[in-house]
């Protein structure tokens, strides 16, 4: 049986209209698949507890239950206590507004005395940056809103996700053949282990973080130092963009709060402290070593992970990019994009191995000759 080979333009233009469709499916169903891949990790996560509470005797619907019981209260302690500090923060916002007041005021001043732009002319132009703005601020609510809501499903799909658990890995297995179970079963179980591994690591990572980043708060007496630490700490998840975020809320606190500028100083300087711990220490012990994804793709999915289904693509692109990898590396035609996605740097390329023994072929006959 002879295999026709596709010219390169032919398949190139296939996988192009692939990848173009895929994009578009997901972005059209993004408000059905956000909440199933928020559920799928938390299931996972879920799932050594589930497998402890689930006897023989026991009817699997209560085991469900009462492991879905044990996640919504561990998550509605977490945020029961960052809303005390909300609740706080927010009695305070008319200190805080009219603070910024005087802070835009000396700044209008320093403007026009340094710049001769009058505050009629800096106040225009503010206007218009924030009537340029409107629009995206706009769809920053409206993804607020959509993710809250969105939120009330995932308990839902976690439940019957574990529920059907059986089923659904049977059904997996089934659509195979029967000569490839065991490379499924493999993928399966890394696929598991993987996300199971990347979410503990990443509670570990973030809890140490938000203890040093309130630590650092309240050494240098920033109010509301707990709540802008937890926050600095969910935002230390996301690579570069949450790091600067981060940084910024204390600094404009501390700007807000307090007179001078050297305890927006020491914010700045501890936190490029926690945030070099972080990168050299906690994250390569506990979250790099679960999932092995370097800092360019893990870079680069997270704006696309944004662009497609906004803040809660940021956090999925992680997890779901090392889901591939995965079943990239267990299939040898994509083993060569598993490479690419992996934190494995050689030290030469191909083309400088292939080039070195092209030359080696060519001066042995030489020397041989001699």
């Amino acid at each position: 049986m002879t295999v026709r080979k596709y010219p390169f333009y032919l398949k190139a233009t296939i996988v192009l209209f692939g990848l173009i469709l895929a994009v578009y499916t997901l972005k059209a169903l993004s408000a059905i698949l956000i909440p199933i891949a928020c559920a799928i990790l938390l299931a996972a996560l879920l799932n050594p507890l589930f497998n402890r509470i689930c006897r023989p005797g026991l009817p699997r619907a209560v085991s469900v239950t009462v492991t879905l019981l044990v996640g919504i209260i561990i998550v509605g302690s977490v945020m029961y206590l960052i809303w005390t500090q909300v609740a706080q923060f927010s009695s305070s916002l008319p200190v805080f507004k009219s603070r910024i007041n005087a802070l835009v005021a000396e700044l209008e001043k320093w403007v026009f005395l340094h710049f001769g732009v009058t505050t009629d002319k800096q106040v225009a132009f503010i206007k218009n940056a924030l009537d340029s703005g409107q629009s995206a601020l706009t769809s920053t609510i409206g993804t607020f809103f959509t993710t809250v809501s969105l939120v009330l499903l995932i308990p839902t799909y976690v439940f019957m996700l574990l529920y059907y658990k059986t089923l659904l890995l049977n059904f997996i297995y089934e659509v195979f053949a029967e000569e490839h179970f065991k490379s499924v079963g493999e993928v399966l179980s890394e696929t598991k282990k993987a996300i199971q591994s990347y979410m503990v690591g990443l509670l570990i990572e973030m809890v140490i973080v938000a203890v040093m980043n309130s630590a650092a708060l309240l050494a240098l007496e920033i109010k509301y130092a707990i709540l802008i630490g937890v926050i600095g700490a969910i935002l230390n998840m996301l690579p570069v963009v949450g790091g600067i975020v981060a940084i910024a809320l204390p600094v404009l606190v501390a700007t807000v709060t307090s007179n001078g500028f050297s305890t927006q100083l020491g914010v700045i300087v501890a936190y490029l402290v926690i945030q070099f711990i972080d990168n050299h220490i906690i994250f390569p012990r506990f979250v790099s070593v679960k999932v092995q994804i370097n800092a360019l793709i893990s870079l680069v999915a997270v704006f696309l992970g944004e662009a497609l289904w906004g803040i809660p693509g940021m956090f999925l692109s992680i997890p779901l990019i090392a889901v591939v990898k995965i079943i990239c590396d267990r299939i040898e035609e994509l083993r060569p994009w598993g490479k690419l996605l992996g934190d494995s740097v050689p030290t030469k390329h191909i083309g400088q191995l292939w080039g070195r023994k092209r030359r080696k072929a060519v001066l042995a006959p030489a020397g041989t000759n001699e």
